[in-house]
């Protein structure tokens, strides 16, 4: 898998969210990578990783993932997720494949009419946004247009820089395996715990999430009864991009990094 690797220190791994690349952690790697070597992938059939057979499912995002941290030799490796890079993170922790694990907003915790809601919300917000495609730069520079475009994810999406989020939604709608992803995550199983780790997990959830609604933290915390739940006031489904400093804060308290250098 294709991946930037940024700073010094013990390696820290970022894995975006459905859609996205490893730029999706622009907001916040500049710090992280000033105590850690941050090492930030693009799953397979997103960014500049070829697809496989099975990159339209979680399970085979899994797999890749397990199968590279093993050729990688991070087996153990301290994780941050985000969406559905947090479920994968989570996921490798149940494997016993992660150290510290920092879960923001994970996928797989929706349960009756709220998988419905994901799929109905999002699929037409992949078909908008593909169909905007070439007008997203000048859309994106508008506080208005960020704000309508960005309304489900950011609880702040006029404070966004309008490049940035040019950059993710054009990835968004550039990423072949959206919509089978979406699909199978909404049909799919819950995501199933405990963590096979000793160090800390931590799942972070922000208060104004409009995709992954705030009332599935709780399951979330049954299915890993070892993890400490953070709460991000203020912030929608990304807090990296809504409250960055916090979310530093709060990985690198879970990473044994106190504070920055």
């Amino acid at each position: 898998m294709h991946c930037t690797r940024t700073g010094r220190g013990k390696p820290l791994l970022l894995v975006h969210g459905l859609g996205a690349t490893c730029g999706s952690w622009d907001t916040i790697s500049p710090a992280l990578s000033q105590v850690r070597e941050v090492v930030a992938v693009d799953l397979p059939g997103h960014g500049q990783t070829r697809e496989e057979t099975d990159s339209g499912t979680f399970e085979g995002l899994a797999r890749s993932l397990d199968e590279w941290l093993r050729a990688e030799n991070f087996t153990g490796v301290d994780m941050v997720g985000s969406s559905l890079g947090a479920r994968l993170v989570l996921e490798m922790a149940r494997r016993g494949r992660a150290g510290a694990v920092v879960a923001l907003d994970p996928g797989g915790f929706w349960q009756g009419w709220e998988r419905t809601f994901f799929k109905a919300t999002i699929t037409p917000s992949v078909a908008l946004v593909r169909a905007l495609r070439p007008a997203l730069p000048a859309i994106t520079r508008n506080v208005a247009g960020r704000a309508a475009l960005m309304a489900q994810l950011s609880a702040r999406p006029w404070a966004l820089d309008g490049a940035f989020v040019a950059r993710e939604l054009k990835s968004l709608a550039n990423t072949r395996t959206v919509n089978s992803l979406v699909k199978d995550l909404a049909n799919g199983a819950m995501q199933e715990g405990p963590a096979k780790t000793a160090a800390p997990v931590v799942i972070g959830w922000g208060r104004e999430d409009r995709l992954c609604l705030p009332q599935q933290a709780d399951r979330a915390t049954k299915a890993f009864p070892e993890a400490t739940l953070h709460w991000f006031d203020r912030s929608g489904h990304f807090p990296m991009w809504d409250q960055p400093e916090e979310t530093v804060r709060v990985i690198l308290d879970a990473t044994s990094v106190s504070e920055l250098k």
